[in-house]
């Protein structure tokens, strides 16, 4: 009887902490997902030894990051990634894990579907914890640091493939930004190599 009333107990505190997860990124999701656009700068780094930084544009589902290697547009749908060393551009359609790792913010459409939510707190912060419970999902965990006040998100860690990825947001801002802004225009790399990989 003891058991079973701890039980339930803990199923009910559970629930009611997966609702108030879900809630903070609600609430985090309209923050980020601002309809005319955010701009942040933000640091990457993996335990498989991956180490960059630069900034990123976002608007709704749309994304333009830049590093020192490197410059990404996507559309909502297509991807243009402009290598410098090689001054080639590939062109991809990228599943969810792949846009997780250039955009910090795609977790703003993962949570809603397949994964079991959890969270703590901090005096400052809410830290969500992300779990898949759909085994095709190749982000298998997350955890999303979430400022308590304004819900923007400074931290976002996510494991795929056995190594865990960190990124480090700053100078979040809310920006009015184009939408030709996540479009690869052919003209500003006139001698860049263009490989279609769909």
């Amino acid at each position: 009887m003891v058991f079973s009333l701890t039980f339930f107990a803990f199923g009910k505190t559970y629930a009611q902490n997966e609702k108030k997860a879900r809630e903070i990124l609600d609430k985090t999701s309209v923050v980020v997902g601002a309809p005319s656009g955010v701009h942040a700068n933000f640091k990457v780094s993996s335990t498989a030894g991956i180490s960059t930084s630069g900034n990123i544009s976002i608007k709704k589902n749309k994304f333009c990051a830049s590093t020192t290697q490197a410059t990404i547009w996507y559309d909502g749908t297509t991807q243009w990634t402009y290598l410098k060393n090689n001054n080639e551009v590939n062109i991809t359609k990228p599943n969810a894990a792949k846009q997780a790792s250039m955009n910090p913010y795609a977790f703003i459409n993962l949570y809603k579907k397949g994964y079991k939510l959890d969270y703590t707190a901090t005096k400052t912060d809410y830290k969500v914890h992300l779990k898949a419970t759909d085994a095709t999902h190749t982000l298998k965990e997350l955890y999303i640091t979430i400022n308590k006040h304004s819900y923007v998100p400074s931290v976002v860690k996510f494991l795929q493939n056995n190594a865990w990825t960190t990124i480090s947001i700053s100078n979040f801002q809310a920006r009015n930004i184009a939408d030709k802004a996540f479009t690869f225009n052919s003209k500003d790399f006139p001698t860049a190599e263009v490989i279609d990989l769909r």
